[in-house]
C-alpha cells in the first residue's frame, strides 16, 4: 500500500489515510488532490494469469461512499445505507465472474455531487481524464480494462470524462448510465460512435426510468427535456442513425439495442408516475450493468427482479 500511494502521489497528490481489510476484499481508501476521495474494493488474491476489470463508480449525488457501499440496516440507520449496496452487488459479481479480478473505485468528492465539482474546476476536461489514466495504470495495471459507470449526479463525471479527450482509448470498455445521463447532448454522439465503431468489445449500457411524468408531493420531478427519459430516447435516436437498433417489450422494463447488443438501453415504465430512481442501481442494476452481454447475463439475477444479493450484504 505504502507503495501504491507513493507512485500515485507523483501523479495526483494523493495523501494516504486508511486501509480496512475484510475476509474476501479489503478497501483502501486515499484522497486525490484537494476534494476527491476514491475508495478501492479488491479481491485479497489477485491472480496474475486472470485479466483485470476495474469499474470507476461515480457516486450519485448527496451520497457518502460509505452508504453508496450499504450495509445491514439497524434501527435508526439513515436510509441512504439501504438503496444501492454497490459493495454487495459487487460480491455477487466475482461470485459469479471467477475468471477475472474485478475492482471497484469508488470515486466521491467533497460537495457530494459531480456536477458541482465541476463548477468548482473549470479544468476539469483536464483533470478527469488525467484521474482516469493514473487510477487505470496504477490500480489496474498497464493492461486492465476500464468501465466507467455511474449514477444520478455521477453521469457528470462520464461527461466530463468525454469532454476532455479526443478520442476514447481501448481501454475503455464498459460505459454505463444507470439512471444518470441527464448530461447528455448530441455533441457526445461522434465520441461515442467513433468508440464502439472501433472496438467491437466496446459496450454502452443505459439505465431510465419514464421521469418525465414522475411527480413528488403533486409536482413534476424534472422537466419534460432534462430527465433521463428524454436524453435516453435523444440517444437512441442518434444512434439509429449508424446502427439498427431494435424494440423488446417486457412486463415492466423495455429494452432497445443493436443486433450486437454492444448498446443497450433498458426503460422503466411508470404507470403511476413514480420515482423509481434509485431502484435502478438496487434492483441488481449495477450487478446488470457489469454482467450485461457476458455469459452470466441474467443467471441466478433478474435486472428489476428481487435482490440477487442480499447474502453479500455485510
Amino acid at each position: 500500500m505504502r507503495r501504491l500511494c507513493t507512485s500515485l502521489f507523483l501523479f495526483l497528490g494523493i495523501r494516504c489515510f486508511t486501509i480496512a481489510q475484510a475476509t474476501e476484499a479489503r478497501i483502501d481508501s486515499f484522497r486525490a488532490g484537494q476534494d476527491i476521495l476514491v475508495s478501492i474494493d479488491r479481491p485479497l488474491h489477485m491472480q496474475s494469469k486472470r485479466p483485470t476489470i476495474l469499474v470507476l463508480y461515480a457516486l450519485p449525488n448527496g451520497n457518502s461512499t460509505a452508504q453508496t457501499m450499504g450495509k445491514k440496516m439497524e434501527a435508526g440507520d439513515d436510509w441512504h445505507y439501504d438503496i444501492q449496496h454497490i459493495r454487495a452487488q459487487t460480491a455477487f459479481i466475482r461470485s459469479e465472474w471467477k475468471k477475472i479480478n474485478l475492482l471497484v473505485a469508488y470515486l466521491e468528492n467533497d460537495y457530494r455531487s459531480w456536477p458541482a465539482w465541476k463548477q468548482k474546476h473549470p479544468d476539469f476536461r483536464e483533470k478527469i481524464p488525467k484521474l482516469v489514466d493514473s487510477l487505470a495504470e496504477h490500480i489496474g495495471g498497464k493492461n486492465c480494462l476500464v468501465y466507467l459507470n455511474g449514477h444520478s449526479g455521477g453521469g457528470s463525471f462520464i461527461f466530463g470524462y468525454l469532454a476532455g479527450v479526443k478520442k476514447i482509448p481501448a481501454k475503455i470498455k464498459r460505459i454505463s448510465f444507470i439512471d444518470s445521463n441527464y448530461g447528455y447532448d448530441r455533441s457526445y454522439y461522434p465520441l461515442l460512435r467513433q468508440w464502439l465503431q472501433d472496438n467491437k468489445s466496446a459496450a454502452l449500457n443505459v439505465f431510465a426510468y419514464n421521469d418525465s411524468i414522475a411527480l413528488y408531493n403533486g409536482k413534476p420531478v424534472v422537466s419534460a427535456t432534462g430527465g433521463t427519459w428524454y436524453r435516453s430516447w435523444m440517444m437512441v435516436k442518434d444512434f439509429s442513425q449508424d446502427w439498427v437498433m431494435d424494440y423488446q417489450a417486457g412486463d415492466s422494463i423495455n429494452a432497445v439495442f443493436n443486433k450486437r447488443k454492444s448498446i443497450r438501453f433498458y426503460f422503466k415504465s411508470n404507470l403511476n408516475r413514480g420515482i423509481y430512481h434509485t431502484q435502478q442501481v438496487e434492483l441488481n442494476g449495477f450487478i446488470h450493468s457489469i454482467l450485461a452481454g457476458t455469459p452470466y447475463d441474467s443467471r441466478r439475477y433478474r435486472y428489476y427482479g428481487e435482490r440477487a444479493y442480499n447474502a453479500f450484504i455485510r
